[in-house]
């Protein structure tokens, strides 16, 4: 008995002392703060990076976060995270001695590791990228997992949970592999909401526009392609826009300290080298004529590489298209477009050679452009060619052959015809993105459209995955996973439903800016006026324009009601009370389904005017008289939605019918008017 309990007492203070070492080696028992070493000489997109992860810390830590460079001191009893590339000095030493595998082309551009270390008696944590893309993409990703910030916090609202020090370990040590798309471009297009809806028109509050380079950039796209901002010809040319602001003047010093900003966060900058920007803009009579006008055109774009901020551009791009407006290249001096398209690229390449060499040069092959494509147009070999898709995530046309050009793609997260509400469609994002990469080895380059950014970010979560890791990416488990991170499990699979229901609303290229259009069609027959288009012909008033829209309004409707069922099913999950879930989930459908309730009336008006040209019979102009009012407090929802529908205070100008973008017009009360003027009219 006596020498079982010796040995009891033996094993008690050997695991006493085995315990204490496995203290004393970690040193780490109560950590008091938090060390980030960096390069001395880091690059400053390397070192915006590395700020953003002391900011990410102290949003999650109680100690103190400290950046320093390896000549510094650091206390024992701190945890101590070793950040920078395969090119630097002190992490070399590491790689040196075994302790960490990296090289510059292990794993390669835009790889990195994650490791856990030690650092002078201290434990580590060792981030580090083959190259600065890779640091980046490997802190970003460490920021998501580990520290549970959401890339797109600003966004969405979500906040990271609180944490100890020791939570950080909680890891296991990795590669993170080179995105297979190396070139990820946002493209900032048909921005009216996100630039207005703080109040100063058609120009991007500051915040706003460094928030969503912030989101961008943590979500691996690693450029921009700047476009509205540098003053598209719609905003001081088009009528809308002169009413809206006749004094617009592009700030170009404002654009360059755009162009800065985003360089410091490690984002090449793109430009579609067109002609029309207020920047610079050319006579639009240049533009259909190459012969005639080849010297203005090479001048006007030696006067963006030598006069304007459009110098700093990384990645060049130009459309086959007519270099004002974006619009069919359609010649008024009797030439082929392929054969002009050939002699541009050729000579618009020679002019980026001179200026910016070893620069990037895309052919964006949009819309008419895959046709020349496969009927023979061809620019320099050196030129990366992108494959588009019909606005909605597909193809209308596919490569005939890619003839040895590295491929990619431009697609749309979100599309001018479905502007206000998003389309979730990650189904396609996977079938189509994967499709391109297999059949044509369009894995180059990929261009998303993000429209306004704020209502189309689920797609742009999708293409940034899928692009990153194809084989890892499937539809179903990417929406559970993007909508949990947000709701819980069973709010999440209401959203989903919703989504998706949101989705089959729009088969057919249709959407909420498509159908404004529509309403415009049977405002006109229900008044006997054409529809005004401010610089084009009139457009008569037609029933067969009407008609042909009802079926699909029908479907529509019902289809809306079921997504908005799920919604508020969702919503109720969440207690009423989560404005992201309002925001992103509730409200689109909302607002889509007030504005086809509308255009419902509108249609049983126009079939019972139609009757009545049948029949002669008045009754029938009464009926649709009849149901004026309904439509006027549909249109009272409508417009009563936009501006007060969303419920979080940050957002709340963002549908306010002043701050949404010019296209295909809106309803108003004076359209009523017209309409119940005339079908009175008629009766007598």
């Amino acid at each position: 008995m006596i020498k079982k309990n010796r040995l009891l007492k033996h094993f008690l203070i050997l695991s006493a002392c085995l315990a204490c070492c496995i203290g004393c080696n970690s040193n780490f028992k109560n950590p008091s703060a938090v060390y980030l070493v960096m390069a001395e000489h880091a690059t400053t997109a390397a070192t915006s990076t590395i700020r953003d992860l002391k900011n990410d810390l102290e949003k999650v830590l109680e100690e103190d976060v400290f950046i320093i460079t390896p000549n510094s001191t650091v206390p024992e009893n701190t945890l101590v995270f070793i950040l920078g590339t395969s090119q630097d000095t002190f992490i070399n030493k590491f790689v040196t001695n075994g302790q960490v595998k990296l090289s510059k082309s292990k794993p390669g551009s835009g790889g990195g590791i994650w490791a856990i270390n030690t650092y002078h008696k201290n434990k580590a944590i060792v981030i580090a990228g083959s190259d600065e893309q890779g640091l980046q993409y490997a802190i970003y990703d460490f920021s998501k997992d580990v520290l549970g910030v959401d890339p797109l916090e600003y966004w969405t609202g979500k906040l990271p949970q609180k944490k100890k020090i020791n939570d950080l370990l909680n890891f296991e040590p990795k590669t993170i592999a080179p995105p297979k798309v190396p070139m990820l471009t946002y493209f900032e297009n048909d921005v009216d909401e996100l630039a207005n809806y703080r109040g100063e028109l058609l120009k991007y509050d500051w915040e706003s526009y460094t928030e969503m380079i912030n989101s961008l950039v943590r979500l691996r796209y690693n450029s921009i392609q700047l476009f509205d901002m540098l003053g598209r010809p719609e905003f001081f040319i088009r009528p809308e826009y002169k009413a809206l602001k006749p004094d617009y003047k592009i700030d170009i010093d404002y654009v360059e300290k755009m162009i800065d900003y985003a360089h410091e966060k490690g984002m090449k900058i793109a430009v579609d080298f067109a002609l029309g920007y207020q920047i610079h803009p050319m006579d639009a009579e240049k533009a259909d004529c190459w012969k005639t006008y080849k010297a203005d055109w090479l001048q006007a774009w030696r006067y963006y590489f030598e006069h304007t901020p459009l110098a700093k551009t990384d990645v060049f791009i130009l459309r086959p298209r007519h270099q004002v407006w974006d619009w069919k290249y359609e010649s008024t001096c009797g030439e082929s477009k392929i054969e002009v398209f050939n002699e541009v690229y050729a000579a618009f390449g020679e002019l980026v050679d001179e200026y910016k060499p070893e620069s990037q040069k895309v052919l964006v092959c949009y819309s008419d452009g895959m046709e020349m494509w496969n009927n023979g147009f061809r620019p320099p070999k050196d030129w990366t060619v992108l494959w588009s898709d019909h606005g909605f995530g597909e193809f209308e046309h596919l490569p005939s052959t890619t003839e040895g050009y590295d491929f990619g793609t431009y697609m749309h997260a979100g599309y001018w015809l479905n502007h206000t509400v998003h389309n979730p469609y990650p189904e396609k994002v996977e079938s189509v993105m994967k499709e391109m990469f297999h059949k044509y080895d369009a894995d180059n380059y990929c261009l998303v459209n993000g429209q306004n950014f704020r209502p189309f970010l689920l797609n742009l979560v999708a293409y940034s995955q899928v692009c990153y890791s194809p084989d890892d990416f499937h539809a179903d488990t990417f929406y559970k996973d993007w909508t949990e991170q947000y709701f819980s499990p069973e709010a999440a699979e209401h959203a989903v439903n919703s989504m998706k229901y949101l989705s089959e609303a729009q088969e057919g290229r249709k959407g909420y800016v498509e159908h404004l259009w529509e309403i415009r069609e049977a405002v006109s027959y229900l008044s006997n006026a054409p529809i005004e288009r401010p610089g084009k012909s009139p457009v008569p008033y037609d029933y067969d324009r009407v008609i042909g829209d009802v079926e699909n309004v029908e479907r529509i409707n019902v289809v809306l009601k079921k997504a908005i069922t799920e919604a508020k099913l969702g919503y109720e999950k969440l207690g009423n009370n989560d404005n992201f879930y309002h925001s992103y989930v509730l409200l689109p459908a909302q607002l889509y389904s007030d504005l086809i309730a509308f255009e419902t009336s509108l249609h049983k008006m126009a079939q019972l005017k139609k009757q009545f040209e049948n029949t002669k019979d008045k009754q029938y102009l009464k009926e649709a008289i009849s149901i004026l009012p309904a439509a006027k407090t549909q249109l009272d929802t409508i417009l009563d939605r936009r501006s007060t529908g969303d419920i979080d205070d940050k957002w709340k100008n963002w549908y306010a019918i002043a701050n949404r973008r010019q296209n295909n017009g809106f309803p108003s009360y004076d359209m009523l008017n017209a309409i119940e003027t005339n079908l009175t009219k008629m009766t007598l």
